[in-house]
């Protein structure tokens, strides 16, 4: 399958980086609304730099990443769609149901796939606690907690302006790992309630190089939700760019037989440890699922594991296999719907029922996953990476 990237920005790179590492595929050209942008990218990676509408046409290019920022994910997604390509989103889908909705029919009309991030569900340690879950570790999951918290974007990221307009927030941003790890862990949400807040209706610019100029805040930047899924289970959710120190875990899951702390869903590695009824906690051995292999190595967060793509290269097997592929469009869309909710019952005060389902994904086994490399990952090959 041969890859064209829409949106040479900062999360290009790791595309760039990563899918020469898995089988099938290639990337032969990038776009960019700033040509030069696509431009230094294609010197930088030995690919075509092309205007969108060039890559659009090119018959050599099976599927696109869309990596725009997230009010123009729909209108793009539905451009590739209907040039005849596969689409792979980087997240969120599309900023409400209406745009889902949108490309959903786009999809249909052009029988294509849709698949969107974030995969890093099918990292090794959530895969590790999906284990842990089906198979009765901690019992029948009733409740649980999500916490996903920090100063703001503005502190880091070069243009931050996007994460306080239509389409950013902490929802629509970071909801999407979370959110899509519940729904592979617990399956699809029933219903929902949630509130919101906002500290400042503007913000300081910290990074470079735009340090000291404001932003205008215009949407929610702390949002508090209680997700009833349909097995049963009551989640709450906790997303906020307002707060500067807290001592939350990630993510816990309470059973009828005891607890699984779950890593940040962000992330593919991280420790999965459960406390079982007599109290004693236990770090659920990692085994040798590639995707919990670190590749980088951080300055400040030291070695990670960052296998971004291969919900891409999982797409491009199941094209290849006739099967539904486990970023599908119908969890996806499911995971909007959660997203809009959440925004849409804060703003209005009220209980939210979800109108789409989903199936949970199928697993991600360590030889379905060492499947999708070129070579098996080992440890020791980490490169190194700017924090971020």
């Amino acid at each position: 399958m041969r890859i064209g990237l829409i949106g040479c920005g900062n999360i290009s790179a790791t595309y760039f980086k990563n899918v020469p590492l898995f089988k099938d595929m290639e990337v032969g050209a990038c776009a960019d609304i700033n040509h030069e942008a696509a431009q230094r990218a294609a010197e930088q990676w030995g690919v075509k730099a092309l205007s969108v509408d060039e890559l659009l046409k090119d018959e050599s290019i099976d599927a696109v990443v869309n990596i725009t920022i997230p009010a123009a994910h729909c209108e793009v997604t539905c451009r590739i769609l209907e040039a005849g390509k596969h689409v792979y989103s980087e997240k969120p889908l599309g900023l409400d149901m209406a745009e889902g909705r949108r490309i959903e029919a786009a999809a249909k009309a052009a029988g294509k796939q849709v698949c969107s991030a974030p995969d890093t569900y099918l990292g090794g340690a959530h895969q590790l606690a999906r284990a842990a879950i089906d198979d009765g570790a901690i019992g029948r999951v009733t409740s649980g907690s999500c916490h996903v918290m920090s100063p703001g974007m503005e502190m880091w990221h070069p243009n931050p302006d996007f994460f306080f307009q239509r389409g950013g927030g902490p929802v629509l941003d970071l909801g999407p790992y979370y959110i899509s790890n519940l729904v592979n862990l617990l399956g699809p949400v029933k219903r929902l309630a949630a509130m919101e807040n906002k500290a400042w209706e503007e913000r300081t610019i910290t990074s470079e190089p735009r340090s000291g100029e404001k932003v205008k805040v215009d949407v929610a930047t702390t949002l508090m939700a209680l997700l009833e899924f349909a097995s049963g289970a009551k989640v709450t959710l906790t997303a906020s760019w307002d707060v500067w120190a807290h001592r939350h875990e990630n993510m816990e899951l309470y059973g009828t037989e005891g607890s699984l702390y779950v890593p940040d869903p962000n992330f593919f590695d991280g420790e999965v440890v459960k406390v079982g009824r007599d109290g004693k906690a236990a770090t659920l051995p990692a085994g040798d699922h590639p995707l919990y292999v670190t590749n980088e190595t951080h300055e400040h967060m030291g070695k990670l594991a960052n296998w971004r793509a291969v919900g891409l290269a999982e797409m491009a097997a199941a094209v290849a296999a006739g099967r539904e592929p486990r970023c599908s469009f119908s969890r996806a869309l499911h995971i909007l719907e959660v997203m809009a909710g959440i925004l849409d019952g804060a703003a209005a005060g009220k209980f939210v029922e979800m109108e789409t389902s989903c199936e949970r994904p199928a697993p991600l086994g360590t030889e379905e996953a060492a499947a999708l490399f070129k070579e098996k990952p080992v440890p020791g090959n980490e490169r190194s990476h700017k924090d971020e």
